[in-house]
């Protein structure tokens, strides 16, 4: 018996040695981005995502919790304007979200992101614009860091599945507010 359990320990810690050798390997930086083309002009488009407020009108996690409480401060489409969401849903969870840099002239906003639950977690958002023909290219995406020792879960995570649908409507509305 004693026997028994000395390998079972010595497999459960060569496994969790095995754990932490291979995240130690993979890199925490993690990127995610959607595209879309949009008919409409860029100055059109930009009147739509240069602000917390203009997003929030084509977001799709709305949908997660239509009643979510919203609290906004800060002064609409400048650096620090900020909105925290509380819903009782774990699915849109709780957070808040406060726009970090405005650039006009290069059609892009920052913003960073702090989900308080389900987990906690941060991670910077943006939107940027580009004209395409006599329309405009929007890219939404967010970069962020896995900790470690959970880099390994990179192996086995697909973010397209995980968020790509999210982000597929998201831009699909922007485009139908868009070209109104």
């Amino acid at each position: 018996m004693k026997k028994i359990l000395k390998r079972i320990i010595i497999v459960l810690a060569s496994i969790l040695i095995l754990w932490m050798v291979a995240a130690a390997l993979i890199s925490g930086d993690c990127k995610y981005e959607k595209s879309i083309s949009i008919n409409a002009p860029i100055d059109k488009v930009w009147q739509n995502t240069n602000t917390l407020k203009a997003m929030d009108q084509w977001s799709s996690w709305n949908d997660l919790d239509p009643g979510m409480k919203k609290d906004w401060t800060g002064t609409t489409g400048q650096p620090g304007e900020k909105v925290c969401w509380s819903s009782t849903k774990k699915e849109a969870g709780q957070g808040c979200q406060e726009v970090k840099k405005v650039d006009a002239d290069h059609k892009r906003i920052d913003t960073d992101i702090v989900f308080l639950t389900p987990y906690k977690s941060e991670a910077h958002a943006y939107v940027t614009l580009t004209p395409e023909g006599n329309g405009t290219k929007a890219t939404w995406g967010f970069t962020s860091k896995i900790p470690y020792p959970f880099t390994i879960m990179k192996l086995v995570m697909n973010m397209e599945d995980a968020i790509g649908k999210d982000y597929q409507e998201g831009l699909t509305r922007l485009k139908d507010l868009s070209e109104k």
